[in-house]
Order: C-alpha cells, then sequence, then structure tokens
C-alpha cells in the first residue's frame, strides 16, 4: 500500500472555487443553509425556488457575505421541463453545472386512513420525482464534464418508521433507493451520487409540531443529542458530499440525526 507523504492536499480538497452549484428548495431551510456553505467554500450558486422574490434576495445575499457569483430561477421541481431550463440557466451564465443539490420536498403528515390520496401522490412528486427529475435534467453537463456532485436530501425516515408519516417515509426510502441506484449508473462518468440523511432540523416543515406531545417525545428520550438541529449543523455534510474531498464516496448515505438512529 502506498504510504502518505507531506503532498496530500488537505483542507483544500474542500475548496469549490469556480464551481457551479444548483441547489433546489434553496430559498430556505436546510437547502439554503447548504447553500450557503458551499458559497463559503467557493461555489457559485444557482438558487431554484417557486417563491422566486424570496429566492433572488437570498442570491443577493450570497453574493454579498461570499464573494461569489449567484442567481435565482423560478422552477417546479415536479416539472422536467422547468429543470431543464434550469439546468440550460446555469450553463449559460457559467458554462457547466459542477454540483446538483436536491433539497426540495415537502412533507404532509396523517394516518392512512385519513390521509387524502391526493395528498400522498403531491409528497411522492416533489420528493421523489421532483428529485428525479433535477437529476436527469443536469447529468448531459455532467457527463461531457465527466465531473459532478450529486447530493439527494433523504431523510432518517428513508430508513426507519415513524407512525404518521407512510407518505414522507415512502419518499424518502425511494430517494434512498434512487441515489444507490444512480450512483452506480454515473460512477464511469466521474460523477458520484450521495445522500444526506437529516434526523428532526429546526425547519418550516416542522415548526408546526415543536413544543407538542408528539415532538417532545420525538425529541427528548430520542435523539442522544435532547435538542433539534439547528441548520448550520448541516453544512459540513454538504460541503463534503460537494467537494473533491468525496471522490471516493458514492451510493452512500450520511446521516445528520443527533443519534436518533443510534438508539
Amino acid at each position: 500500500m502506498e504510504e502518505a507523504t507531506v503532498d496530500l492536499p488537505g483542507i483544500s480538497q474542500f475548496r469549490m472555487d469556480s464551481q457551479v452549484a444548483i441547489v433546489t428548495g434553496g430559498g430556505k431551510g436546510l437547502g439554503l443553509a447548504m447553500a450557503a456553505g458551499l458559497a463559503s467554500a467557493g461555489a457559485n450558486i444557482l438558487l431554484v425556488g417557486r417563491d422566486i422574490e424570496i429566492a433572488q434576495l437570498r442570491a443577493e445575499e450570497l453574493i454579498k457575505k461570499f464573494g461569489v457569483d449567484a442567481i435565482a430561477v423560478e422552477g417546479d421541481v415536479v416539472s422536467l421541463n422547468a429543470m431543464q431550463a434550469v439546468a440550460a440557466a446555469a450553463i449559460e451564465r457559467w458554462g457547466k453545472i459542477s454540483i446538483l443539490i436536491n433539497s426540495a420536498g415537502i412533507n404532509i403528515r396523517g394516518s392512512i386512513d385519513m390521509m387524502a390520496p391526493d395528498d400522498f401522490e403531491q409528497v411522492m412528486r416533489t420528493n421523489v420525482s421532483g428529485t428525479w427529475n433535477a437529476c436527469r435534467a443536469v447529468l448531459p453537463s455532467m457527463k461531457r464534464a465527466r465531473y459532478g456532485r450529486i447530493v439527494n436530501m433523504a431523510s432518517t425516515l428513508g430508513t426507519v418508521g415513524l407512525a404518521n408519516r407512510t407518505a414522507y417515509a415512502s419518499s424518502k426510502g425511494a430517494v434512498v433507493q434512487m441515489t444507490r441506484a444512480l450512483a452506480l449508473e454515473v460512477a464511469s462518468h466521474g460523477i458520484t451520487c450521495n445522500a444526506i440523511c437529516p434526523g428532526p432540523f429546526l425547519t418550516e416543515i416542522n415548526r408546526s409540531i415543536v413544543g407538542t406531545e408528539e415532538a417532545n417525545r420525538f425529541i427528548l428520550g430520542a435523539v442522544a443529542l435532547d435538542r433539534w438541529g439547528q441548520l448550520e449543523e448541516i453544512q459540513g455534510a454538504a460541503i463534503y458530499l460537494s467537494s473533491r474531498a468525496s471522490s471516493y464516496t458514492t451510493g452512500s448515505l450520511l446521516t445528520v440525526d443527533g443519534g436518533w438512529t443510534a438508539r
């Protein structure tokens, strides 16, 4: 086995200068936190969101704070045409797509006998079809460059169950398997595909249950750190999987859950 030398790149592997990252759901929550993390490492950012005014404001904030180039493009991940237009916008501005973070997602809670079929389908369209559409849209550019980093947002609920979450857990389980299958499909093109599995983060999706008996059962005594995750605590995982530092990591799940699934 070849011995390590002092010529190893070290922390520079995490820099993303001149790289181009598309972040769906990037106008708020975990998506915005991850976009900021990548911008802090030098990546140019395209934020995708349905609320274009909010996304544009956040892009301007990234420019001012990190000195990178950033734009916002309106788009709904459930439309393949919309995602292809997003990819075209990135290529028109920067000539390439280096990174995709699939952060757009929704969660509709409820027991299976009370949930409307349309609600189940909406969760699947956004979380599963939306992820697939965005991956499909960026792959031609990544294949031409023979380089790419795809980071899908799965969930701990893609690997373990929770009552009244059949729609969300089903969708995130599908994202887990999509990640693994796509990693095998694109490996020969120099592209990696991994998933982050967040646990209970204090995002807009979860604010409706903060402080409730259900949430307290979910957090206290279940999460080893006994608290909600803060948005900045997702950034390390996103930077690693989006950078050259993760060049030998593909088809993997990186769990960031405060120790919830360790119990």
